[in-house]
């Protein structure tokens, strides 16, 4: 695996960056706290998302912004991917979406199915990364410090052991879980035993014998008396047929007698009828004489030509009157529309003059405001006058504290503008001073510790240097030099301190300069400030004494049209009045009209009245010769029944009907006598089948019981069985374990040696060992047993290293073959190694890289060393206002570079 490119957007200092990242050796480089650190902990976060970020969510967002962005280029397994993760931050929650892109067009969106698919193509989560391939900035001696068993959980996260730890569980949950159904099945077989022999104790083929015997008789019984029951239904149905026939014959004479009542009475009714149908008839002629009289007086009073509309029977042509008040109701709308249009137009013309002299008091309200505004004005003129010669005055004020601050120069070792750098100059002569400062006052605390012992060792009689007994040395003498030494270097400390003084005075005169340079920006920004506000104000009087001036034309222009708007208003309401006059007569000659329309409708409806009545009277004499004609009919019909009926009372026999009633008695008796029994043979026919089919189903239930029985016996071998399959897989993922992490802990002691051998080349150590328990021992030359926490910081550093590395190793050699490993990180690896450990380091990582292949290694660090042995350099800087970092890429590191730490 390589990283190809990271692009960042508001990362923690970042505010926006884009690396690209190259194979070999790259080293990012900074001062402290630039930001290099943060470069690679986004490449981390990219991966692994939130199990990445040591704190919340929003502490990675850069201050100020509410939602970052990074983005991972890289290749893995010989295919292309693009990984990109944003936060965003609501406030009250923080988001978090992501998206990973691989090849074949191949997508994963959301945390959990991309944290999914890293961790599958690398084969390790966030805690086996770090612990493998990202050394951490203040974590190289993690693995050191561990317990045995935590080191072991690690090692066997990242070698994948714990996959077999979790089958081999598996595997005995299984083991258990069979147990507990083989203890089950085992139940449910000696239950299914004991109800078979239950069963079979019953004897159920005799009984069903039995009850099929008694079923047989008493069935033969039961169709016996039924036969005879339907014998005697059938004496029964005859009597009924003759009484059925005798009732028909007293109901059609009942119906006949009923028949002949109704025709005499319909008969009475019709002739009722008649007699008033001849009272309405002389009602209705009393009538036609009324609204003859009326039609005559109403068509008088229309105005209308009697010959022309008036017919021989005295009614009138109702067609040619609605005619005529058609012409009238067309003349009456014809009327209201203009009654109409001149109520809109006296409307229009009163609203045409209130509008006019609401304009013509909104027009002098706003001359009167423009005046009042142009006073205004005035005043304000007058005081921005009196301000622009204050401002007049301070403009020369700052100039002359411009000039008062340059003459300060005037006298000085530098130009105006060089402050700076005459700053930085005493400061690096300041900063050699105390370079020296120390290094002398080492030298004399070591030399007064020498002189100190040597006094010590002369007082008991022991040579200063060897220890010896001081009679015969001939070190005895290198005392005296050693204190002729610490006072000339005491000599020298107290002239390099006074020379401090003296710098410390003359950076103070600097650091004066610069700010004197400092305060001119500030007063010459100002003054241009100033200046501007001046020309700004001088342009504000100007415009508002033109804006004066305009104001007091519109004014005199709005009065002007304020006075035409009032004489329009007069013309309008006496336009209003004239039509006034016009709506008044309009309205008379409508009512007119109306009155004319009403005496045309009461005409036609007389005259329509008087043709209805003269109707009714033709009609009311059709229908007394209709009933006359019906009631002939009736009578006819009534002769008729009168025959059918003495018929009917010569056929009924009473003696016939008595014989037929005692027959069917009979008959009904010995019914429900054999019913009785019939019913009381079919509830034992019943109980005998029901007894019948409980035998029939216990004897299913045993044979069901029998395969029940059977098919436990075989649950019981085949789980029997399984069990012992269970407790042999178990064992076996257990052994499978242990033997692969004797091969691991075998590999990575080999490993473990070869690294160290080579980054720690001395005399002092022989081997060190890893147990099978991950206990780490180093041994010395002499036999001697070292723990990893009694080494040296520097050795410590270099041990951990050898670990990480050998790890590395054996991941990439030992896990399902070679594996694809991800980039080897270091940040700040020398935090605890001098400068001979760093060159060891050097070693290390030129070793992984050409000897064993790894492919890219990140390094974070400000050594030299290290900076100048990368094969690209990256440079962190970070702007101290805005708290900004930047990265630039070089190919070798440049002096500039280097001088920035």
């Amino acid at each position: 695996m390589r990283f190809q490119r990271v692009a960042l957007e508001n990362f923690k200092c970042y505010a926006d960056a884009d690396l690209s990242l190259e194979a070999g050796v790259t080293v990012v480089h900074g001062v402290n706290g630039s930001g290099k650190s943060s470069l690679l902990e986004a490449c981390f976060f990219a991966l692994y998302g939130s199990a990445a970020i040591d704190g919340t969510r929003e502490s990675v967002i850069r201050t100020g912004e509410d939602e970052t962005v990074v983005e991972l280029w890289f290749r893995h397994a010989g295919g292309e991917y693009h990984l990109e993760r944003s936060l965003k931050d609501y406030g009250d929650r923080v988001s978090h979406d992501c998206l990973l892109e691989g090849p074949d067009d191949e997508q994963w969106e959301g945390a959990t199915a991309v944290d999914g698919a890293v961790a599958d193509l690398l084969r390790m989560d966030a805690d086996a990364f770090v612990n493998c391939a990202y050394v951490q900035q203040g974590e190289v001696n993690k693995l050191i410090h561990a317990t045995p068993s935590e080191r072991q959980d690690m090692l066997d996260d990242l070698l994948q052991l714990g996959k077999l730890e979790e089958y081999r569980e598996r595997a005995s949950d299984a083991r258990l879980g069979v147990n507990d159904v083989l203890t089950e099945v085992r139940g449910t077989l000696k239950n299914y035993e004991e109800q078979v022999e239950e069963k079979e104790a019953k004897g159920l083929h005799e009984r069903l014998n039995e009850l099929e015997s008694e079923r047989n008789e008493t069935v033969a019984e039961i169709e016996r008396l039924e036969a005879q029951v339907e014998t005697a239904r059938g004496t029964r149905d005859d009597a009924q047929a003759v009484l059925d026939e005798h009732e028909a014959k007293r109901e059609e004479l009942a119906a006949i007698e009923a028949d002949v009542e109704e025709l005499q009475a319909k008969i009475s009714e019709a002739e009722r009828e008649r007699d008033d149908l001849k009272e309405r008839v002389a009602e209705r002629r009393e009538t036609v004489e009324t609204r003859a009289s009326e039609v005559a007086d109403l068509l008088d009073a229309s105005a209308l030509d009697a010959d022309a509309v008036g017919n021989d029977d005295g009614t009138v042509d109702v067609d040619a009157v609605e005619a005529e008040r058609a012409d009238l109701e067309t003349q009456v709308d014809e009327l209201q529309e203009r009654i109409n249009q001149l109520s809109v137009d006296i409307g229009s013309k009163t609203d045409e003059a209130d509008r006019l002299e609401e304009r013509a008091d909104e027009l002098e309200a706003a001359a009167a405001e423009k005046r009042a505004e142009a006073e205004s004005l005035a005043d304000a003129v007058e005081d921005a006058e009196s301000e622009l010669e204050s401002r007049r005055a301070k403009v020369d004020g700052l100039e002359d504290d411009i000039a008062a601050e340059r003459a300060a120069f005037e006298d000085a070792p530098v130009e105006f503008g060089d402050a700076e750098s005459l700053v930085a100059e005493r400061e690096a002569e300041r900063d050699d001073l105390r370079e020296e400062r120390d290094d002398l006052r080492a030298e004399v605390e070591s030399l007064r510790d020498r002189v100190e012992e040597g006094e010590r060792l002369l007082e008991e009689g022991k040579c200063p240097e060897c220890g010896q007994s001081v009679d015969g040395s001939p070190h005895v003498d290198s005392l005296d030099e050693d204190r002729e030494r610490l006072a000339e270097q005491e000599r020298a400390l107290e002239a390099v301190r006074e020379d401090l003084e003296d710098v410390r005075e003359r950076v103070e005169a600097a650091e004066a300069l610069r700010e004197r340079e400092r305060e001119v920006e500030t007063l010459t920004d100002r003054l241009e400030n100033l200046r501007q506000l001046l020309a700004e104000k001088e342009e504000s009087v100007a415009d508002k004494r033109e804006r004066r001036e305009s104001l007091l034309e519109a004014a005199d222009e709005r009065e002007t049209e304020a006075a035409e708007k009032r004489e329009a208003a007069t013309a309008a309401r006496e336009a209003a009045d004239d039509l006034r006059s016009d709506l008044g007569e309009a309205n008379g000659e409508k009512t007119a009209a109306k009155d004319r329309i009403e005496t045309l409708a009461s005409l036609a409806e007389a005259s329509e009245a008087l043709a209805d009545a003269r109707e009714d009277v033709e009609r009311f004499r059709e229908d007394r010769a209709t009933l006359a004609e019906s009631n002939e009919e009736r009578r006819e019909w009534l002769a008729e029944k009168r025959e059918r009926k003495a018929e009917l009372e010569a056929a009924v026999d009473d003696a016939v009907v008595e014989e037929a009633r005692a027959e069917r008695s009979r008959a009904e008796t010995y019914i429900e006598k054999a019913e009785a029994e019939l019913e009381s043979l079919r509830d034992e026919r019943d109980r005998l089948q029901n007894d019948i089919g409980g035998v029939r189903g216990e004897l299913d239930e045993l044979e069901t019981l029998r395969e029940k029985r059977d098919a436990a016996a075989e649950r019981v071998d085949a789980l029997e069985s399984l069990y012992d399959e269970t407790q042999a897989l178990q064992e076996m993922y257990g052994e499978l374990r242990a033997d692969l992490r004797q091969q691991n802990v075998e590999t990575l002691e080999r490993m473990l040696n070869e690294t160290f051998d080579l980054v720690y080349q001395n005399d002092s150590y022989s081997h060190i060992e890893l147990s099978g328990d991950y206990e780490l021992t180093v041994y010395q030359k002499d036999g001697e047993t070292l723990d990893p926490d009694q080494l040296s910081g520097g050795e410590r550093a270099l041990f951990n290293l050898s670990l990480r590395c050998a790890i590395y190793r054996l991941l990439a050699e030992g896990v399902e073959g070679a594996a694809p490993m991800p980039p080897l990180i270091l940040d700040e690896p020398t935090v605890f190694l001098d400068s001979g450990h760093v060159t060891q380091l050097l070693t290390l990582v030129e070793t992984m890289r050409v000897d064993y292949g790894v492919e890219q290694i990140l390094v974070v660090s400000h050594d030299e060393e290290l900076v100048g042995a990368a094969d690209e350099l990256v440079h962190v800087r970070k702007d101290s206002t805005t708290n900004r970092s930047t990265v630039e890429v070089g190919e070798t590191p440049t002096a500039e570079l280097l001088a920035d730490d």
